[in-house]
């Protein structure tokens, strides 16, 4: 069955202008991203889809593919939809661009978990680290049932507890996905943000609203993603140790 990875990279962001092409240890992060990308799909199968000009030189220049998509797009995995729209898939993994420090074998473990369950969403998923603080809103939450699939996911500290328990655990998103075409189309096709996606500014809640269960994989690449300047040298030095 025909599998493509898609990065999308907007240079937009509100949090951080030009965020994909941000050199991060002397490498653009985008490159970064798909070099790891590259241990999982030989090129050929390996996009980017971006809005922006500047991104699609450094892609293109480095030997990456990249399909240009609408400034308009509301999310990530609306870009990614779009971008799936013009290739021959049947299914796209959809690895976030600002997440430099994620593990080839969690890219093929998300593909596997796809082959197995078909007709289910999956998203990655990894417990806050130590240095990551639980309150922080640009970590998103997720709260799991027993079947590991998404019961709900939130920039607030979730799951809630009225005792206080020191030894709570909390778990993030991890952003690497699995798609099938179809169920990106229906996706893409809504043309608008669910209600609760407004509310939290997380495109996967759309799925709720489509009646699309989700399967969550624990992985373990103790992934950071880069939201903020600040950001990058937390992963510069993940990088350097993971160099050593």
């Amino acid at each position: 069955m025909k599998i493509n990875i898609i990065i999308p990279a907007r240079y937009h962001s509100s949090r951080f202008k030009g965020k994909p092409i941000v050199k991060i240890l002397g490498r653009e992060m985008i490159l970064r991203v798909a070099d790891i990308c590259k241990k999982v799909l030989p090129i050929k199968d390996l996009y980017i889809a971006t809005d922006n000009k500047k991104i699609s030189s450094v892609v293109n220049k480095a030997g990456y593919k990249s399909i240009m998509t609408s400034k308009k797009c509301l999310t990530g995995t609306d870009r990614v939809a779009e971008a799936a729209i013009k290739i021959k898939s049947k299914f796209i993994i959809n690895v976030q661009g600002d997440e430099p420090t994620i593990n080839s074998k969690d890219i093929k473990k998300v593909i596997k978990t796809k082959m197995k369950y078909p007709n289910h969403i999956i998203c990655g998923y990894n417990k806050i680290q130590k240095f990551e603080d639980p309150n922080n809103t640009n970590i998103p939450k997720v709260v799991l049932n027993e079947k590991k699939e998404l019961i709900y996911i939130s920039r607030s500290i979730i799951p809630g507890s009225k005792k206080i328990n020191k030894d709570l655990s909390f778990f993030k998103q991890v952003c690497i996905y699995a798609f099938s075409i179809d169920e990106l189309k229906k996706f893409y096709k809504r043309k608008r943000k669910s209600s609760l996606e407004k509310i939290e500014d997380i495109e996967i809640l759309r799925f709720f609203d489509l009646n699309k269960k989700i399967k969550m994989v624990k992985l373990n690449s103790n992934s950071v993603a880069v939201d903020q300047v600040e950001d990058v040298k937390k992963v510069e030095l993940i990088l350097k140790k993971l160099q050593k």
